[in-house]
This record gives structure tokens, C-alpha cells and sequence, in this order.
């Protein structure tokens, strides 16, 4: 799963260095990124790197999808069945983002919370897809199996693309299942034992 993140400096440089496109509006939220690094958290609004024609754009979209009950945020999605789930299916087909970060948290059963990371890169990239929920696009983070760098401390983990991929990812229809059984790379991990609380909201569907 992957129920907060982290960008910063960086993560605004690498956005900047990727899109071909980006209006006023969208440069001023990049560059508050500059300025105030910060976690994000399920619910808050979030750079995304999506398609725009033949382009690479940014766009701020709120992370979670409405649930049935109205109350309930989901903010992940299974990539083994996202093509199988009504709710997810016509979105991974052909609505699909990229979300840029410098690190996202897991915390493990003792409620430890673990930062994970790409070694030697300051960003990683999740791939996810979006929709539009009142008169808003939102976002999911795409969550796979856990690979050995995770196991330690969740079964599931989100799936990371490699920059030379993310192109591929948004404009090649063609790649998208094989994308979805990708096994992520491995990552480095650093433990911050302060006692956390995860949000109260559902976080797969």
C-alpha cells in the first residue's frame, strides 16, 4: 500500500525537467514545492505528470477516489485487478499518471514507520490513473506485491516505474498490462521509529 509521501526540492526540479507544457497556475504550485517541501497525505492535492496530446504536462489532482458510501476515501488500487474492477478499468485503460516524490512511508505492524527510497536517485516515480469526481480529477496509487526490499515491513508496496518508462506508461495503451505485473525495483530503507496513526479511510478496493 502507500498512504503518504514525501516531495521537495528535487521533486519540482525533475517535474520541471519533464514536462514539455505548463501553465502559470501550474508553474506557481511547482514552485511553491521549492519553497515548502512537505509530506502529502490521502485527500490533499498533488502534482501528477499525465498526457497532453503527444506531451508531458503537470497537473494538481486530489489523491483519492470517492468511495460507494460516500465516506470512505480509496486511495490505492490493486495493479492485479485494476482491469477487472468497474471502478478502476476504463481509468487504467486510458487515464493513467505518473506521481513524482522523493520517498513514500510505510509504517509496519508495530506501527513503526519506515521511509523507502530509490539508492542513487533523488526521485521515484508511482504509476497510478485518475478519474473525475465533482468537477475534480483525482488520483490512486497502483500498489503491487511486495518485492524483498518491502517484505520486512508490508506485503504491498506501490509499483515504481523507471524514468525511461514513464512515456511509455502514459501514451502506449499497448504496455499497460505488462506494466501492471512489472516487479518493482528494490529499495533502500531508513526507520524513524516515532509511534504513527495511518488514516482511518480504506486503502484498496
Amino acid at each position: 500500500m502507500c498512504g503518504r509521501y514525501y516531495v521537495d526540492d528535487d521533486t519540482a526540479k525533475e517535474i520541471e525537467k519533464l514536462v514539455q507544457s505548463v501553465d502559470e497556475k501550474m508553474k506557481r504550485k511547482v514552485e511553491e514545492i521549492h519553497l515548502q517541501p512537505k509530506d502529502i497525505h490521502p485527500a490533499e492535492i498533488a502534482p501528477v505528470i499525465t498526457a497532453d496530446n503527444t506531451d508531458l504536462c503537470c497537473k494538481w489532482q486530489r489523491w483519492g477516489f470517492p468511495g460507494f458510501n460516500g465516506k470512505q476515501l480509496i486511495f490505492n488500487a490493486r495493479s492485479e485487478s485494476a482491469l477487472e474492477k468497474k471502478m478502476f478499468k476504463e481509468s487504467v485503460e486510458h487515464r493513467r499518471v505518473v506521481i513524482p516524490a522523493a520517498w513514500f512511508y510505510e509504517w509496519n505492524k508495530n506501527k513503526e514507520k519506515n521511509i523507502f527510497y530509490l539508492e542513487g536517485q533523488s526521485v521515484l516515480y508511482m504509476a497510478g490513473l485518475y478519474n473525475r469526481y465533482q468537477n475534480e480529477d483525482c488520483f490512486v496509487i497502483l500498489t503491487t506485491a511486495a518485492n524483498e526490499s518491502m517484505i520486512p515491513v508490508h506485503d504491498r508496496m506501490p509499483l515504481l516505474l523507471e524514468r525511461d518508462d514513464i512515456g511509455k506508461w502514459l501514451f502506449e495503451d499497448q504496455l499497460t498490462e505488462a506494466f501492471l505485473q512489472k516487479t518493482p525495483p528494490l529499495l533502500g530503507r531508513r526507520a524513524d521509529y516515532e509511534q504513527m496513526s495511518l488514516f482511518p479511510v480504506e486503502n484498496t478496493k
